[in-house]
């Protein structure tokens, strides 16, 4: 899934989004669908990690939102997965608002794990990301991990896109990416994972 040198997984539907989206801006609700389609796994992936089996409901308040506003938005395909990624996280925490649920404490120790090996924390940790069971896992990270994470490698965004939808510095998001993987690692039992340096978790150039 991953690629050494970065968590970010391009996706290679970009082109086809953008294309959708431009036609959806203009009426074409065929293709509202098809953006819809290449869009939502990933969303609801996020979505899953901030607000748990709720996240279905919000990820309809969040398309309400994006309809309506489809025609302000202004991009290409990677830049419509930001846009949307920021409205859901902000029904998301509207949601949370609402329930009085605050968000997951950060208490839990920061140290990284020191497991020396052959093996990229983030190939180990990839391999498992798309299933149910990990989507938990990155739900019990510190939350400042567990969204970077989702934002990088379930939405598929890059470094400055998902610092954008955080509103926090791109290097603050690549060093929560890196020590929420390493920490992922670990509890997957993921041996044999070396001490790279974050930079390997950085914007993709």
């Amino acid at each position: 899934m991953g690629q050494r040198g970065g968590v970010r997984r391009v996706p290679a539907y970009d082109g086809e989004l953008g294309a959708a989206v431009a036609r959806a801006q203009e009426g074409d609700e065929a293709a509202f669908a098809v953006a819809y389609r290449l869009v939502q796994p990933g969303l609801l992936g996020y979505l899953r990690g901030l607000v748990g089996d709720d996240a279905e409901d919000v990820a309809s308040d969040a398309w309400l939102e994006i309809a309506r506003d489809l025609r302000r938005f202004r991009g290409d395909g990677a830049g419509f997965r930001g846009w949307t990624a920021t409205i859901a996280r902000h029904r998301a925490l509207d949601h949370l608002r609402r329930q009085k649920v605050r968000p997951r404490p950060t208490a839990l120790e920061q140290d990284v794990l020191d497991l020396p090996g052959p093996h990229s924390t983030h190939d180990q940790a990839l391999e498992t990301l798309s299933t149910e069971a990990a989507l938990a896992l990155i739900a019990g990270l510190p939350r400042d991990q567990a969204e970077a994470v989702l934002l990088r490698v379930v939405v598929g965004l890059d470094g400055p896109s998902a610092a954008r939808v955080l509103g926090k510095r791109p290097g603050a998001v690549r060093t929560a990416t890196y020590r929420g993987l390493r920490r992922l690692a670990g509890r997957l039992g993921a041996d044999g994972v070396t001490d790279e340096a974050p930079g390997t978790l950085g914007e993709s150039t």
